[in-house]
């Protein structure tokens, strides 16, 4: 192994570590981390795998299963925590690493297939979406084993061929139970466009198995959606019509069950993909500058590149699909990341069309450099940073104590008005919530032991019958945690 693939590999690899180390280093925030993984521990604990819950007994319309089955099983095998919650997320970042690294091993080589892996890792967004409980990661793999499996399917005859053409629409698959029929605009989106540009309709129809293929795609993902409408129906009426047509299309859409909409200007998708990928956007920005300015001859060359066009669309699908949308996150950019990391080491190749000479190197400790930022800040985010947000942003702290200072098991531990998510994943559903001043004070003063939990702006709605039996016993963050007063 020569030395500039030494130091990628180092790179990567102290990337990959400090990924995984820092998963257990924070505790789970509000409040998609910590819905999404209570979802699943109630998933485990109620044994329904079937319906995600809200709350108990309350369905969660607002996504498909497929991220919610992961995490469950990870708790279910490693127990109720962070690093258990997380890791299903890792695992998904892994497996698009492999995925990548493949497509670019076979169509460019080792070199570009090795920085491709460092540019994806390093990538703000994707190293953040790595190590969270969301369900962007699980659609990302479905989106990158449909793109990956697209072009394997192509360009390869014969028995492989046809695996890989099985494997794009097992993608799709993954894609609509991990977030719905959005995988599969975001696939055929830029697969469409290249097959348009480069006159491709017969290959396209030659070398993927759409009958049996859709058959197989229907097999795996469909049977949860009927399973779903049949336990609670109108699902299926909020979830495509509310989740995929209506969030579209309307910035400041009302329906949703389960938060509020992101009300934001149309076309800032393309603001949020400089941020997501980060720090390696910049980079490409300032090859397309010196492209437009010194090297406009190779412009036709790009076009007419078969390789170099389907990164572009793969990577430009996503902010395609959302240019036109006002309700956007941020997570939106991730499908079209791993393609954007082939892309760049694509770029950075001074073989390539897109730039000629010896000016286009970056250099080898420069590329190491640049990979460096993005692993370096969220360490020092966890160490510097963390300690002082996590007590606004969880309630991991809240819910030790009370089971440091418990006398009983029993002794209930209540929250006033609001219960955050992270209150009932890390008490395994026991922290009860009670919104009735009057009903809580009765509760209380009902009770040998009991535990409160209130907002500073709270205490002030307490009935005075109810502050005298309490006192403080610890504050975190902007919570006071009370205790009952002996006797």
């Amino acid at each position: 192994m020569n030395q500039h693939k030494k130091l990628f590999l180092t790179v990567l690899l102290l990337t990959i570590a400090t990924r995984l180390l820092t998963l257990g280093a924070y505790p789970l925030f509000e409040t998609t981390e910590s819905r999404y993984a209570e979802i699943a521990r109630k998933m485990v604990e109620t044994g329904n795998w079937v319906t995600p819950q809200i709350s108990y007994g309350v369905p969660f319309w607002g996504k498909p299963p497929l991220s919610f089955w992961l995490t469950a099983g990870s708790l279910e095998l490693f127990g109720v925590n962070d690093i258990a919650a997380r890791l299903p997320s890792f695992v998904l970042a892994i497996l698009v690493g492999w995925l990548i690294y493949h497509l670019a091993l076979k169509q460019r080589g080792s070199s570009v297939a090795l920085i491709s892996l460092v540019v994806l890792s390093t990538g703000a967004l994707f190293f953040f979406v790595a190590g969270q409980v969301m369900t962007d990661q699980a659609l990302t793999l479905g989106t990158t084993l449909s793109m990956v499996a697209f072009w394997r399917a192509l360009a390869e005859t014969g028995p492989h061929g046809r695996l890989w053409g099985y494997a794009f629409f097992i993608g799709l698959a993954i894609g609509i139970l991990a977030k719905g029929p959005v995988a599969v605009v975001l696939t055929l989106i830029p697969v469409g466009i290249w097959i348009a540009w480069h006159k491709k309709w017969r290959m396209l129809f030659a070398r993927l198995p759409w009958a049996l293929g859709t058959i197989l795609m229907f097999i795996i993902a469909v049977p949860w959606y009927l399973l779903a409408e049949i336990r609670t129906p109108g699902f299926l009426h909020y979830f495509i019509v509310g989740e995929h047509w209506d969030r579209y299309l309307h910035s400041g859409w009302r329906g949703d069950l389960y938060g509020a909409a992101h009300m934001h200007a149309r076309g800032m998708i393309w603001s949020y993909w400089i941020v997501a990928a980060f720090p390696w956007s910049l980079v490409f920005i300032v090859r397309l500058v010196r492209l437009a300015t010194a090297c406009k001859p190779s412009l036709p060359a790009i076009v007419q590149d078969e390789w170099l066009t389907y990164l572009i669309l793969w990577t430009a699908g996503p902010l395609i699909l959302f240019t036109f949308s006002a309700n956007i996150l941020l997570t939106y950019v991730l499908p079209g990341l791993p393609a954007f990391a082939l892309l760049l080491a694509e770029v950075l190749q001074p073989r390539l069309p897109v730039e000629t000479g010896p000016k286009s190197d970056f250099g080898n400790l420069g590329l190491a450099f640049l990979a460096l930022p993005v692993p370096v800040i969220a360490l020092s985010l966890v160490i510097f940073i963390v300690p002082d947000v996590a007590p606004y942003k969880s309630q991991k702290d809240v819910v030790a104590r009370y089971k440091m200072l418990r006398s009983d098991s029993s002794s209930p531990l209540i929250y006033l008005f609001d219960k955050p998510y992270s209150a009932e994943f890390y008490s395994n559903g026991e922290a009860k919530q009670i919104s009735d001043v009057d009903k809580a004070a009765k509760y209380v003063l009902g009770t040998k032991e009991s535990f409160v939990v209130a907002r500073d702006e709270d205490l002030d709605r307490m009935p005075r019958s109810l502050l005298r039996r309490l006192q403080p016993v610890a504050r975190f963050g902007d919570c006071e945690l009370l205790r009952t007063r002996p006797g």
